[in-house]
């Protein structure tokens, strides 16, 4: 909870609510990556290369 009230004064774009939603996103992404003992940068990095490397593998 805390790096999310921390965040809350950096967060230019959340000022609609796709731009909350959005960031929602990306957040709950980086704390479960941290949860589950993950570095979240890594993750990210190997999930979004995944999607490029197969994009119709990808459920949207």
């Amino acid at each position: 909870m805390k790096p999310f009230v921390i965040g809350r004064k950096n967060w230019m774009f959340s000022n609609t609510g796709n731009g909350a939603r959005a960031s929602a996103m990306l957040y709950s992404i980086i704390e479960t990556a941290k949860a589950n003992g993950l570095i979240p940068f890594d993750y990210l990095r190997n999930a979004l290369q995944a999607i490029a490397e197969n994009p119709k593998d990808v459920d949207a």
